[in-house]
């Protein structure tokens, strides 16, 4: 029987075989005055705290000036050849995109680090990635050179592979920055760019199968895979969102989501810039500083991921700023729950005149699919609240059972998602054997998420394949079970993950949440019962099988990665310790 190949209703785009800055930066109009099809003159990117900012002109020109400065510098030269690798270390500036653009201009490829990384982890990407350069923020450095001396480089050698970006914004019309006392006797960014202007970018007609970007997948076991994203990828993904009716063109759009992940890079460096809306940079999410910076920059739409709606929902900044001109939110990593949802849509709504809009949608995609393959319209986003939308045009999917793909999910069913199609990676990089795991021969991605596709084609992410709870012949959800209790008042983040029982020769869902007001429960004997209470909360609001048996732990902080979605292994390794030390009991028989 041939396999269930589902489609997208959207029509394909066109494939391009070009680079991401010919396609980003080159003229449309027969005078040439125009930059990707928009006047020069309009603002492409904003620092939030400062003001300054970069018209898209502006932009070009420096980012050519940058890739001319690594091509012509004596020291960066050696190691900024075309097909050679630099790595990016540093929080989201308004240098990001300067330099991202400016090494794409200079035909390099670019692995995108987690500024929060150890010496130790960034040792292993920089090696893996094959780079030979750094562009490192200035409190990035000290973690830098410890990663050099980790790889066993000289001083003397180590020095010539860093460039400091620093926080000097005179390039861009804003506030001067001495570099700091660190970072003496290095390569600056001003240095770079101070050497003159590559005339035309690396040409990659023809050649847009070559990879450009090594962002890395932590997955669920081992190191972090390298995958490789072309030109291809961007470019083609970059046009399909352009033509869904996502941001409105023009409107200002806040970057909160991390530059170092494909989700940042993806949805806040390219996609705005191919429509010609502006970006307002904030270095990291933080509660005060986005609520003052939408009312400061009339915000219009944010990307987000889920805890900026927890946020939204219950932080005391909501009700000190006008909110009212953010119409359009879309979040990504993890799956929305409807009543969180609608907590934020009355809490924002109701400060708000008759008649406004406030939409709150989700898309879906991974590192592996450069990211997004599907999104929820806004129009269908209140009536399909919890799924992730339509499939993208060029893309095709298949809902599979087994491993092999050899039995589809019957329509309305439960089954693996797979993924073919031009945004699909090249593969993991130095790891074939990963690649061949992911992808089978004929270019299906396993995406590792099981997901339902209803009558109308929209898809719904029930879980990840390896995280489904299995207790005894049912298979319970964990972002279910999250998202009911996201919607009790006195939590600030939940996750859960099963516990094995051996006795009972099962998994036990077990829940790790935040309390939304930490110092109500210091104690041990208050977090027990604060515990206690959340798990008897929850059956009352779910079937038997999917009570938390396994227990409430009461933490800190939910561990993430840098795209919000939840680190369970960490919480697992967590579990074991506990139940090493008897504080979990997974022999307690469940509750009838």
């Amino acid at each position: 029987m041939a396999p269930r190949i589902y489609t997208s209703h959207i029509p394909d785009v066109p494939i391009l075989n070009t680079s991401i800055f010919t396609k980003l930066f080159g003229s449309r109009t027969p005078g040439g005055g125009d930059v990707g099809g928009y006047p020069g003159s309009w603002t492409a990117y904003v620092d939030a705290a400062s003001g300054a900012s970069v018209t898209r002109a502006q932009l070009k020109k420096l980012a050519l000036s940058f890739a001319n400065g690594l091509r012509d510098h004596p020291t960066t030269q050696p190691f900024a050849k075309r097909g050679d690798t630099v790595l990016i270390f540093s929080p989201n500036t308004l240098a990001w995109p300067l330099v991202l653009y400016g090494s794409v201009a200079n035909g390099l490829r670019i692995t995108l680090a987690n500024s929060a990384y150890t010496s130790h982890e960034l040792a292993f990407q920089y090696k893996d990635s094959g780079a030979k350069l750094v562009l490192t923020a200035e409190d990035g450095l000290s973690t830098v050179r410890a990663m050099f001396e980790e790889l066993g480089l000289s001083k003397a050698e180590a020095e010539k592979r860093i460039v400091v970006l620093g926080s000097d914004l005179r390039w861009a019309g804003g506030p001067a920055a001495s570099l700091i006392p660190d970072a003496a006797g290095l390569l600056s960014l001003d240095d770079l760019l101070s050497r003159g202007t590559l005339e035309k970018e690396e040409s990659f007609d023809g050649k847009a199968h070559e990879t450009v970007y090594l962002c890395y997948s932590s997955g669920t076991t081992g190191n972090p895979k390298g995958v490789e994203t072309t030109h291809q990828n961007i470019t083609t993904l970059t046009d399909i969102i352009d033509r869904l009716p996502l941001t409105p063109g023009g409107a200002a759009v806040l970057g909160i989501l991390p530059f170092y992940h494909i989700y940042g890079i993806a949805n806040l460096l390219h996609h705005p810039f191919s429509i010609g809306s502006p970006v307002v940079i904030q270095t990291r999410f933080e509660p005060v500083q986005f609520c003052a910076n939408i009312e400061r920059y009339k915000i219009a739409f944010s990307f987000i991921v889920p805890p900026v709606l927890v946020v939204l929902a219950r932080h005391p900044a909501v009700e000190k700023y006008d909110l009212s001109s953010l119409e359009y939110m879309l979040s990504g990593a993890a799956p929305l729950g409807a009543d969180l949802v609608k907590m934020v849509q009355k809490r924002l709504l109701s400060k708000r005149k008759p008649g406004s809009i406030c939409f709150i949608t989700q898309g879906y995609g991974l590192t592996e699919t450069s990211p997004s393959t599907h999104m929820l319209d806004f129009p269908s986003s209140n009536r399909k609240v919890g799924s992730v939308g339509y499939l993208f045009p060029n893309l095709k999917a298949r809902l599979v059972e087994d491993d092999d793909g050899l039995i589809d999910a019957e329509e309305g069913k439960p089954g693996e998602l797979w993924i073919q199609g031009p945004t699909v990676m090249k593969g993991y990089l130095n790891n074939p054997t990963a690649t061949k795991n992911a992808i089978t021969p004929d270019r299906w991605f396993k995406t590792g998420d099981i997901a339902i596709r209803d009558k109308e084609g929209h898809y719904y992410i029930v879980d990840r394949k390896k995280e489904l709870i299995k207790y005894k012949g049912f298979q319970v959800p964990p972002a279910e079970l999250e998202a009911i209790l996201f919607t009790h008042p006195d939590i600030a983040d939940a996750a859960v993950i099963g516990v094995e029982s051996v006795e009972q020769a099962t998994e036990l869902p077990r829940a790790y949440v935040v309390h939304a007001n930490p110092e109500k429960v210091k104690s041990a004997e208050v977090k027990a019962a604060f515990a206690d209470g959340i798990a008897k909360w929850l059956e009352t609001k779910v079937a038997k099988h999917k009570y938390l048996r396994g227990g409430v732990g009461v933490i800190d902080v939910i561990p993430k990665s840098a795209a919000g979605k939840i680190l369970r292994r960490q919480l697992r390794d967590l579990a074991k310790e506990e139940v090493a030390r008897g504080e979990i009991s997974t022999t307690f028989k469940a509750r009838l």
